[in-house]
């Protein structure tokens, strides 16, 4: 299977309690409110060790704001008793560029969530590597060449991080095999004009260290990013990388090449209302504002409050969210949305739902 984990997917499907409550709620805001996010991906700090030709955030400064770890712990026990599920550490800054992320990690699990890293792994150290593998679902790397050279070029760094990353990956993976840890590991590639001829390199690489997967996934423009070099990049002739990279999967390893994803890009959205926003999902930022989605971060129409000054019930509950459930069903136009955004998958599927059609009930 070469998508295991519905990485050009989704699995809110596997959800249908929260889904259920969301469809009874219909038009009822005192019970809209009291949905709650099952997947919430946070910020640990706003900074950045790399400069990515590709960087959607860029528009957000890079700016040195981090969560104080104490106040993060308390938000996160929060967060699991009303029913958060996973969270995904990653955001607008470099994770592992918090210090404390490792001890994070380790109490967001001991309350319940299950949690993941996306990183471009190159700080993690023989301090830090056995928590943060012991307690992840699983971390997924951002390696976007398979050379040093590409590397160095496209995240704007020294060609040194490289040899620091696929170094670190080894020592993932002998952690896991040695406690016999049960967290997945894996690498991500933006298929990019200039790193189009990587792809295979890379795949060779991952397999060789005992990643789980390689994703190969397409660029998608950011509505306010900085960076419009790649907005025009036409996927159809790179789709015959899939075939090539099959070579590659074994029971052991996959290459989930997003060609799904690739294809949409060129069909638009397959819904007409935004539903995952802002029941299903949600982004904190490192200075601690709750977003309903992670494509409109720093616009207030998606911005629920900051919990590092109040609770996330009371700000998840409160006034700013219930404004922006309204104007997310009557006001947003989805056509000027980010392509394949995070919850694409998701949307389609809740539009299908909301809007069943002729016989459905013949299952």
């Amino acid at each position: 299977m070469s998508d295991k984990y519905a990485i050009d997917s989704h699995k809110l499907a596997f959800h249908p309690q929260r889904v259920a409550k969301w469809i009874e709620a219909k038009d009822d805001i005192d019970k809209l409110k009291k949905i709650y996010p099952i997947y919430i991906e946070i910020s640990p700090v706003g900074a950045c060790n790399h400069r990515c030709t590709f960087c959607a955030v860029d528009y957000i400064g890079y700016q040195n704001v981090r969560w104080e770890t104490e106040l993060l712990k308390t938000r996160l026990e929060e967060m699991s008793k009303k029913g958060v599920k996973s969270i995904m550490f990653a955001g607008e800054g470099e994770p592992l560029l918090h210090k404390n992320l490792d001890d994070i990690i380790e109490y967001s699990k001991s309350v319940g969530i299950d949690n993941s890293i996306t990183t471009n792994f190159v700080l993690l150290n023989e301090k830090n590597a056995d928590k943060l593998v012991k307690n992840s679902s699983w971390i997924k790397v951002s390696i976007n060449a398979g050379t040093r050279d590409s590397y160095a070029s496209i995240h704007r760094t020294k060609a040194e991080d490289f040899d620091k990353v696929i170094e670190n990956m080894k020592l993932a993976v002998k952690i896991r095999k040695k406690n016999n840890y049960s967290c997945v590991l894996g690498a991500q590639m933006l298929l990019l004009p200039e790193n189009q001829h990587e792809a295979i390199v890379m795949a060779k690489t991952a397999k060789e260290i005992g990643l789980d997967y390689l994703v190969i996934k397409p660029y998608s423009q950011h509505l306010f990013s900085e960076t419009n070099k790649y907005e025009n990049i036409d996927y159809n002739p790179m789709l015959d990388l899939e075939n090539d990279l099959k070579q590659f999967n074994s029971d052991d390893f996959n290459v989930v090449f997003r060609s799904n994803t690739m294809k949409k890009l060129d069909t638009g959205h397959s819904y007409k209302k935004c539903y995952s926003t802002p029941y299903f999902w949600a982004h904190l930022m490192a200075n601690g504002d709750l977003y309903g989605c992670s494509a409109y971060l720093q616009q207030s129409k998606f911005c629920y409050g900051n919990i590092k000054e109040d609770t996330f019930e009371t700000v998840w509950e409160g006034e700013k969210r219930i404004k922006s459930i309204t104007y997310v069903k009557e006001k947003l136009d989805i056509s000027g949305c980010r392509a394949n955004c995070r919850m694409d998958e998701v949307n389609g599927y809740l539009w299908r739902l909301k809007n069943p059609q002729d016989h459905d009930n013949f299952i």
